[in-house]
């Protein structure tokens, strides 16, 4: 359990965000801050155990479990560990005057507030950057042929779908400021789940996402949702109003299918589906099924659990079947995707017996002088190679939007 402490009053409640991003930053601790779909509050998890963040399996969504928050890479290696930030340090901008402490943290108090009161020029924030090699850009001809390549598969019969996705390298304007661009796309995308990670091993991650994974409320229900095909968003038009190809269609039919054979590995019957349905995200449309199941009514105590482990990476990622399309993408996109198309969220936070995770879609890098943006696009047999480019270029604007 979480315990609240007085944090300095007489600081501005942004100023008391930035200097305890700053606190992490400035002793290479892990942070994380998000925003909700739908709220107007960002809030911030701190470790202050380094170590403690490098974990094996994905997290347990429990209310027994412990709080922090997720970032899993898109495959687990050695060069991008799966992270759960317990959270020793907790802030709510929507409960200002307090910041919550774990007992190890509460144990540490003094030197906290030492730490955080030392901090005189917290609006210089030196993200951490990691220095491995950055993906290398597919160009248009290369992604076209890999988008060939996935159609040839699914027509052979090697896999049904597949997901292709490639890296574009972006420069960062001059006196790019994170915390500000984190800002930016919580006024932009006010129904995406906004976040800004940063941590030893993983980079500086920021992101703006449409797409729930595995979602446990605090009415203990538990929510995913198959989220597929894409298309502009015109203007003066409702989502309602939007026509779809059979290509997106279809696609859309292979997640939902996913999750629902998902449920069937558990022996799980008693689910809700609700769509498809048009649903807008920023610039571009989907097709969206919401799934909800009541684990009141269903003898499944770890159902969160089970179904994010299988779950995780989804259809909508990856392909099917699964493992066919990972060997795929492995042998033909040509880069690693780290930690694009993972997952991340907070778990038990604020309190215990609540859990929201979300794909890591619409997201970039950040390193030094540079950005690293990713997108991706499912494929079909019907698949037109030079639309799906420019699919990819049309989920680009979402987070690049924050570049100038």
């Amino acid at each position: 359990m979480l315990q609240p402490v007085a944090w300095n009053p007489d600081l501005p409640p942004a100023q008391r965000l930035r200097r305890l991003v700053a606190l992490a930053l400035s002793s290479g601790r892990p942070v994380a801050l998000w925003r909700l779909p739908g709220e107007t509050a960002a809030r911030l998890c701190l470790s202050l155990r380094v170590e403690a963040a490098y974990v094996g399996l994905p997290p347990a969504l429990e209310a027994s479990a412990p709080a922090g928050f997720a970032f899993f890479p898109f495959q687990d290696s050695d060069h991008n560990p799966p992270l759960f930030l317990p959270a020793d340090v907790y802030f709510d901008l929507a409960r200002p005057d307090e910041v919550r402490l774990s007992a190890m943290a509460v144990s540490r108090l003094p030197q906290l507030r030492q730490q955080f009161a030392a901090l005189l020029d917290p609006d210089s924030l030196a993200w951490h950057v990691r220095p491995r090699h950055a993906p290398r850009p597919a160009t248009r001809p290369e992604y076209e042929a890999l988008v060939r390549a996935g159609i040839e598969a699914m027509q052979a019969g090697t896999v049904q779908k597949v997901v292709s996705s490639r890296a574009v390298h972006r420069a960062l304007p001059a006196g790019f400021d994170a915390l500000a661009a984190f800002e930016e796309l919580q006024t932009r995308y006010p129904t995406a789940f906004v976040s800004l990670v940063s941590a030893p091993g993983a980079g500086t991650w920021l992101g703006a996402t449409p797409e729930v994974l595995a979602e446990v409320g605090e009415d203990q229900v538990f929510r995913t949702m198959a989220l597929a095909g894409t298309q502009p968003l015109l203007p003066g038009h409702a989502p309602s109003e939007a026509i779809w190809r059979q290509k997106e269609i279809e696609e859309q039919a292979l997640v939902a299918r996913y999750i629902v054979n998902c449920f069937k590995q558990v022996r799980l019957r008693e689910y809700h589906e609700t769509g498809p349905r048009t649903v807008a995200a920023g610039d571009v449309l989907h097709l969206r099924t919401d799934f909800a199941v009541d684990l009141r009514n269903v003898p499944f105590a770890t159902l969160g659990t089970d179904m994010l482990r299988l779950l995780h990476p989804t259809s909508a990622v990856s392909g099917m079947p699964r493992q066919a399309a990972l060997d795929f993408i492995k042998q033909h996109e040509g880069y690693d995707r780290a930690y694009y198309a993972g997952f991340l969220g907070p778990v038990n936070l604020p309190e215990p017996g609540a859990a929201r995770l979300y794909v890591n879609l619409r997201c970039l890098q950040l390193r030094p002088n540079q950005a690293v943006l990713y997108a991706g696009t499912g494929l079909t047999p019907d698949s037109d190679p030079a639309k799906e480019w420019q699919e990819t270029e049309l989920k680009l604007r979402t987070i690049g939007a924050v570049l100038g």
